[in-house]
C-alpha cells in the first residue's frame, strides 16, 4: 500500500525513519507502561491483597488480558468504518486512562479492568496500523519499522515494573495503579502534540478492489494459519506474567546482601530490557544478511523464534529440577528472560509485520487486530494452562511450556512457501492501487 503524502513524512529523525515513527513509537512506549505497570502487580495483588487462590487469579488474569486482545477486533472495525483512527485511538487512550484510576478503589478493581479492556479495543489496533502508512510500497526501511516500533513497548515494559511495581510494593499496590494511569496520559498528549507527523486518515472501509479479491482471499487464509499457530505459541509466552512470576517468588534467592532483595516486580522488566538491548543489533545482523543476498523468510524466522524461547523454558525446567523445591540463584532467571527474549524478537514483531503488510485494502486497523486477537486466545490458552501449576512440579510443569513452544514452530516452519508467494503478491496489488 502506499503512503500518504504529508510534509516531512520522509524526514529522517529516528534510526533514518519518518517522524511518525517516532511520534507512535513514543505513544505506544508510553501505553505499554501503563499496560505492564498494571499487569505487573496484577497476580500479586489479587493473591497478597484480595487473597486470591493462585487458580483463581490465573484465570482472572488470563481472562483480562484475553479480552483485553479480543475487543480490538470490534475496535479496529470500528477504526476502520466509523471513527478513523486518530479518533479512535483518543477515545480508546482516555477510556483505558479512566479505567487504570478506577483501580486505584478496590471496590472499582473489576469494573477498572473492564474498562481499561473496552480502551485498548479501541487504542491498539489503529495505533500500528498507522505505521504502514508512513511508507511508500517499495520503501527499503519497511521491512525493519515494526521491529523499532516494538523497542517502544519494552521501553515502556522495562521501566513499567521498576515504577509503578517499585511504588506498589513500597508504597501500596493502588498508588501503583496511579502511575500506571499517568502513563497513558502522557501516551495521549504525545499523540496529540505529534499529529502533524502522522500520515493522513486513509478513506473509510469500503468492499476491495475487484482485481485483489483473490490476492486477498489467500492472503487472510494465511494470517489465519499464522494466528492459530502463534496461538499455541502464546499459551507458552504469556506465563512470564503469570506463573514464572509465582515461581519467583518461591524458587528465586532476591536477596542481595543486607537484610535487602530485589522486589518481585523488578524481573519482569528483565524482558523488556534485553528487548532494547538486543533489538539494533538483531536489526543490523539480518540488514547485513539481507545486503549478502539473502532472502528474508519471515515464517522461517518466526519457527526460530519459538524454538528459542522453547529452550528458553527447558532451561527454567533444569533449573526448577536442580533447586528441588528450594531457591535457585537469580542469575537463571535472568539467563531465562535473555533466551526468551531472543526468541519473542524472532516471532512477535515479525508477525505483526506481516499482518500488517498483508492487510486487504482500507481494513489495516480490522487485520492488525487480528493479529491482537491471537494474544487474545493465546491469553485464554495461557490461563487455562497456568491453571496446571498447581498440579504438578514447577520442573515438569516448565517442560510442558517447552513442548507448546516447539510445538508451534511446526506449522511455522510450512509456512514459509506460502507466505513468500503472499508477499509478492500484496507488492503486486500495492503497486497498481490508488
Amino acid at each position: 500500500m502506499h503512503a500518504t503524502a504529508h510534509p516531512g513524512l520522509h524526514e529522517r529523525i529516528w534510526f533514518g525513519h519518518p517522524p511518525g515513527l517516532t511520534i507512535l513509537f513514543l505513544t505506544n512506549m508510553w501505553e505499554q507502561f501503563s499496560y505492564y505497570g498494571m499487569r505487573a502487580l496484577l497476580v500479586f495483588y489479587m493473591v497478597k491483597e484480595l487473597m486470591l487462590t493462585q487458580t483463581a487469579s490465573s484465570f482472572i488474569y488470563g481472562a483480562y488480558t484475553s479480552a483485553a486482545y479480543f475487543t480490538p477486533i470490534i475496535g479496529g472495525i470500528l477504526s476502520d468504518r466509523i471513527l478513523g483512527r486518530r479518533r479512535a485511538i483518543i477515545i480508546g487512550g482516555s477510556i483505558m486512562a479512566a479505567g487504570h484510576f478506577m483501580m486505584t478503589f478496590e471496590p472499582l478493581f473489576y469494573f477498572g479492568l473492564l474498562t481499561i479492556a473496552l480502551g485498548n479495543g479501541l487504542f491498539l489496533p489503529s495505533l500500528p496500523a498507522q505505521v504502514d502508512h508512513l511508507y511508500a510500497h517499495d520503501d527499503p526501511r519497511r521491512p525493519w519499522a515494526y521491529s523499532v516500533y516494538y523497542v517502544g513497548v519494552n521501553i515502556g515494559g522495562f521501566l513499567a515494573p521498576l515504577a509503578c511495581g517499585a511504588v506498589g510494593e513500597i508504597y501500596g499496590w493502588h498508588y501503583g495503579f496511579a502511575v500506571a494511569g499517568v502513563g497513558m496520559v502522557a501516551g495521549l498528549v504525545i499523540y496529540l502534540a505529534g499529529g502533524r507527523h502522522l500520515p493522513a486518515e486513509p478513506a473509510r472501509a469500503s468492499l476491495p478492489v475487484a482485481t485483489s479479491r483473490p490476492v486477498e482471499r489467500n492472503a487472510v487464509l494465511l494470517l489465519v494459519a499464522l494466528g492459530l499457530s502463534v496461538t499455541v505459541f502464546r499459551s507458552a509466552y504469556e506465563q512470564v506474567g503469570n506463573t514464572v512470576a509465582i515461581w519467583t517468588d518461591v524458587g528465586i534467592d532476591r536477596h542481595i546482601g543486607h537484610g535487602m532483595s530485589v522486589p518481585l516486580t523488578w524481573f519482569q522488566a528483565l524482558n523488556s530490557l534485553f528487548v532494547i538491548l538486543f533489538t539494533r543489533p538483531l536489526l543490523a545482523f539480518w540488514q547485513r544478511r539481507t545486503r549478502a543476498g539473502h532472502v528474508q523468510r519471515l515464517a522461517r524466522r518466526m519457527c526460530t523464534g519459538a524454538l528459542i524461547v522453547g529452550a528458553s523454558y527447558l532451561l527454567l525446567a533444569l533449573v526448577a529440577w536442580q533447586a528441588a523445591g528450594g531457591r535457585a540463584s537469580a542469575l537463571w532467571l535472568v539467563g531465562f528472560f535473555a533466551l526468551l527474549t531472543l526468541g519473542e524478537l524472532f516471532i512477535l514483531p515479525t508477525g505483526l509485520g506481516v499482518f500488517a503488510r498483508l492487510a486487504p485494502a482500507r481494513l489495516g486497523a480490522t487485520t492488525v487486530a487480528a493479529w491482537f486477537f491471537t494474544i487474545f486466545s493465546g491469553s485464554l490458552s495461557a490461563g487455562l494452562v497456568g491453571t496446571l501449576w498447581s498440579r504438578m512440579p514447577p520442573a515438569m510443569f516448565f517442560t510442558m511450556l517447552a513442548a507448546l513452544a516447539a510445538l508451534s514452530a511446526i506449522p511455522l516452519f510450512m509456512l514459509d512457501t506460502p507466505l513468500r508467494r503472499a508477499e509478492a503478491d500484496a507488492d503486486r496489488v500495492a503497486a497498481v492501487l490508488p
